[in-house]
C-alpha cells in the first residue's frame, strides 16, 4: 500500500511473491528462483531501475536491496536485506510503502477505487452518499439519437429538444471555464458565441464551498502568488499591489509595505505572499460582471459529447429534471470540469459503509460544521489524517478552537503511516520537513510555470515526465511561522499528538460514541487502539478522471487516451487530438489533464497558462471573432480592466 506521490492516489494492489520494485519495467526480472514475479514501478529518478526484491526466505517474508543508488529504508533505518513484517513501513525513494498479508478469515476491505466521495448533480456539492459509478459502456439513460459516435445536426433539429447553436463552449463553469471565456471576451468575441455549460451561477462556486469546508475562509490566504489572478490575465496590478495600496489607504503603512517586501524578497529574506481567498473571489466576481458572465451561463448538467457531420459537436444536457434535456452545438469545446471526485481512506469507507455513520468520520472537503460546534460546547478528541495544507488548516481552525473556547478541552491526534524524515528531492534541491510537514515556499516550483522545469517536462518523454512529476509532486504546505509555532506549542503542550502506523480498522465506540481506531506500529508486534470522537481525512482531493460520467462516457465513446496518470492526454496546445472534427476542436485544461506537457495545470496560473494556449491554438485557425492581444490591443484592454468597462 502507497500513495503515488504526483497525485496522492492511494495504490493497493494484491499481489503474490516474489515481487520486484523499479523503475523500468523492462529491467525488472520476470523470474526469480524458478518463480514468476510480480512487477511492480515506482516512478521517480530517487529509485533505481531494479531497485529491490521481496521474497520468501527461511519461511520469512523478505526484502533484498538490487545494488540500487539510494538503498532501502525500513522503519526509519537503512538495510541491504531485511525481514519485514505486518505493519513495517519501507521507503524506497519518495515512495512509502506498508504491507499487509491477507487471509481468507479476513473481511475484503473497501478498494482505493471504490473509495470515493461524487459530487451531487443538483448542488455541485460533495456527497457522502453518492460514489461515483462503476465503468460502463455507454450512457444509456440517453435520448437515443446521441448513443451515435456522429450525429447529424439536422436530425438533432429534428427531435424536438431545445438546441442552441455557437462557435465556442466551455463545459464545467468553474474558475477554468472562467478563465478561458474571460481571454475569449477580451480577444474580441462576442457574448451571443460563447455558452458556459455548468452547474453554478457564480465560477467560483464549487471552489469557494470547498475552501469553507476545508477552514479557508475569506481572511485565511491561500497556496497561491501574488501575481496569480483569475481575473487579470495581465497580472498586474497583482494581489499584493492591490492589498498594499488598501492598506496604505486605511492608514496601514508598515504592514502595506510588508505585502510589496514580501513579493521582491521572497523566499530568501521574507515568507512568500499569498492573497486572502475573500480578495480572489471578489476580484473574480468584478471580472464576471465586467464580461458579461451571467450572459453567457447555462444552467447545466452535461451527460454527454458527440462529434457532428459538419465538424462541430453536440453537447446534451439536463436542466431543471433528469429528463429535461437540451443541446448546444459548438465549434470549439473546452472542458474543465475540475475535480471528478474526491478520495476518501478505504478504512474510513469501510467504517461508513458498515455504520451510515456521516457525521462521526468525515472527508475534510465536506460539510462538517457540526464538527467544530460540538467541540465548542463539549470539547472532544480529533483523529486528523494527512500532512498537506488542507490538514494544516483543519489543525489552525482546531488550534484557534481550543484557544477561544477554553472551558472545554479540545486535543487532537494526529495519524500518519509513517514518519517523515526528509522532504522531496530533486538534484541539489530538497524539501525542509518539520514535525513531517513538508514546506514548499515557492507553493510549487516556479519553475514549473515558465521556467526550466517547464521546459525539461515538455521536452520529456511520457515515462520521463511520470517519474519528473513524481518527484517534483507531493503533499506540501506553506512554510508560515504562525503555522509552525502551533505545532510545535501543542507538541510541547500535549494537546496536538502523532501517532505513526497502518489503520487496521475503524469502529464505533460500544459505550460513549466516537470511534476506535486500531493502528499496528512499525516494528511493534501488538496493535494501538487511539479513541476519537471524530476523525477528519484530510489526505488528497483528486481522483481519477473514470470517476466522472461524463469523462467516462467520452473515453468510452471514442478511445481517448489515457496518460500514465489516469489522466486525459493532451497535446502541447491541450487539445485532445482523438477528438478533432474537421475544423472543430476539443480542449481540456485543469486537474484532469495532469502528467502531459506542464504540471501545475490545476493552479490559477496553470489555468491562465493552459487558456493562453488554447487561444494561440484558435488564433491560428482563424477562429471567428477573436483577435489576437497585440500590444496596442492589449494595452487597450488593460486600461478597460483597470476602469471596469467592458471588453466590447
Amino acid at each position: 500500500m502507497w500513495e503515488d506521490p504526483a497525485t496522492g492516489e492511494r495504490k493497493e494492489p494484491l499481489l503474490t511473491v516474489p515481487i520486484a520494485l523499479g523503475r523500468e519495467f523492462e529491467r525488472l526480472p520476470e523470474i526469480i528462483d524458478e518463480q514468476r514475479v510480480c512487477r511492480i514501478v515506482l516512478s521517480s529518478l530517487d529509485v533505481s531501475r531494479y531497485h529491490a526484491s521481496i521474497e520468501i526466505h527461511q519461511d520469512r517474508l523478505t526484502i533484498i536491496d538490487r545494488g540500487s543508488s539510494n538503498g532501502i529504508i525500513i522503519n526509519g533505518q537503512k538495510h541491504t536485506q531485511s525481514q519485514i513484517v505486518p505493519g513495517d513501513v519501507i521507503q524506497i525513494g519518495n515512495y512509502q510503502m506498508a504491507i499487509a498479508i491477507p487471509s481468507n478469515a479476513q473481511p475484503v476491505a473497501t478498494s482505493a477505487s471504490q473509495s470515493q466521495i461524487g459530487f451531487n448533480s443538483v448542488t455541485n456539492r460533495p456527497d457522502p452518499r453518492i460514489t461515483p459509478p462503476p465503468v460502463i459502456q455507454v450512457n444509456s439513460c440517453l435520448p437515443p439519437i446521441f448513443q451515435q459516435q456522429q450525429i447529424d445536426p439536422q436530425a438533432i433539429h429534428a427531435t424536438g429538444l431545445p438546441v442552441e447553436e455557437v462557435e465556442y463552449a466551455t463545459i464545467g463553469g468553474g474558475l477554468g471555464s472562467f478563465i478561458w471565456v474571460d481571454l475569449l471576451r477580451i480577444g474580441g468575441v462576442s457574448t451571443e458565441q460563447v455558452r458556459v455549460l455548468g452547474m453554478e451561477q457564480k465560477p467560483y462556486g464549487r471552489y469557494q464551498q470547498l475552501c469553507l469546508n476545508a477552514q479557508i475562509v475569506p481572511q485565511e490566504r491561500l497556496r497561491s502568488p501574488a501575481d496569480a489572478c483569475p481575473d487579470n490575465i495581465w497580472g498586474f496590478p497583482n494581489y499584493a499591489t492591490l492589498e498594499a495600496a488598501r492598506g496604505i489607504a486605511k492608514g496601514k503603512l508598515r504592514s502595506s509595505l510588508g505585502h510589496l517586501w514580501q513579493v521582491f524578497a521572497e523566499p530568501t529574506l521574507a515568507a512568500t505572499y499569498t492573497p486572502k481567498s475573500g480578495d480572489a473571489i471578489a476580484a473574480i466576481d468584478r471580472e464576471a460582471a465586467r464580461i458579461s458572465w451571467r450572459k453567457m451561463i447555462r444552467t447545466a448538467h452535461v451527460q454527454a459529447i458527440r462529434k457532428t457531420t459538419d465538424g462541430r459537436y453536440a453537447i446534451v444536457y439536463t436542466c431543471q429534471q433528469p429528463t429535461d434535456y437540451a443541446c448546444t452545438i459548438a465549434r470549439y469545446v473546452h472542458i474543465a470540469t475540475g475535480y471528478p471526485a474526491l478520495q476518501f481512506l478505504p478504512d474510513l469507507q469501510a467504517y461508513r459503509d458498515r455504520t451510515q455513520d456521516f457525521k462521526t468520520v468525515v472527508n475534510a472537503y465536506e460539510p462538517h460544521e457540526h464538527i467544530y460546534e460540538s467541540l465548542a460546547t463539549s470539547g472532544g478528541t480529533v483523529l486528523l489524517r494527512g500532512t498537506g495544507i488542507v490538514a494544516a488548516r483543519i489543525l489552525q481552525k482546531l488550534y484557534t478552537l481550543r484557544r477561544d473556547c477554553d472551558r472545554v478541552e479540545i486535543k487532537v491526534i494526529q495519524l500518519l503511516r509513517s514518519a517523515k524524515i526528509e522532504g522531496n528531492k530533486y538534484g541539489l534541491a530538497e524539501r525542509k520537513v518539520e514535525h513531517n510537514y513538508e514546506f514548499q515556499p515557492f507553493n510549487w516550483p516556479k519553475s514549473a510555470w515558465g521556467g526550466q522545469y517547464k521546459a525539461i517536462l515538455e521536452t520529456a518523454t511520457p515515462e520521463q515526465r511520470q517519474h519528473l512529476l513524481a518527484d517534483w509532486g507531493g503533499v506540501t504546505t506553506i512554510d508560515r511561522p504562525d503555522w509552525r509555532r502551533i505545532v510545535t506549542g501543542g507538541i510541547n503542550k500535549g494537546w496536538y499528538q502523532i501517532f505513526y502506523g497502518e489503520v487496521q480498522q475503524v469502529v464505533p465506540h460500544p459505550t460513549h460514541g466516537g470511534t476506535i481506531t486500531t493502528v499496528r506500529e512499525s516494528g511493534v508486534q501488538s496493535d494501538m487502539q487511539l479513541e476519537s470522537d471524530f476523525i477528519i481525512d484530510a489526505t488528497a482531493v483528486d481522483a481519477p478522471i473514470m470517476a466522472s460520467p461524463l469523462l467516462q462516457d467520452l473515453v468510452q465513446q471514442y478511445n481517448l487516451p489515457i496518460n500514465q496518470l489516469g489522466r486525459l492526454t493532451v497535446t502541447p496546445d491541450f487539445e485532445l487530438a482523438a477528438m478533432a472534427n474537421q475544423s472543430g476542436k476539443v480542449y481540456a485544461s485543469g486537474a484532469i489533464t495532469l502528467g502531459n506537457y506542464y504540471a501545475p495545470v490545476d493552479s490559477f496560473l496553470g489555468l491562465q497558462y493552459a487558456a493562453f494556449e488554447i487561444t494561440q491554438d484558435l488564433l491560428s485557425r482563424n477562429a471567428k471573432q477573436l483577435q489576437p492581444l497585440v500590444l496596442s490591443r492589449s494595452l487597450f484592454q488593460w486600461w478597460k480592466w483597470m476602469n471596469n468597462r467592458s471588453p466590447d
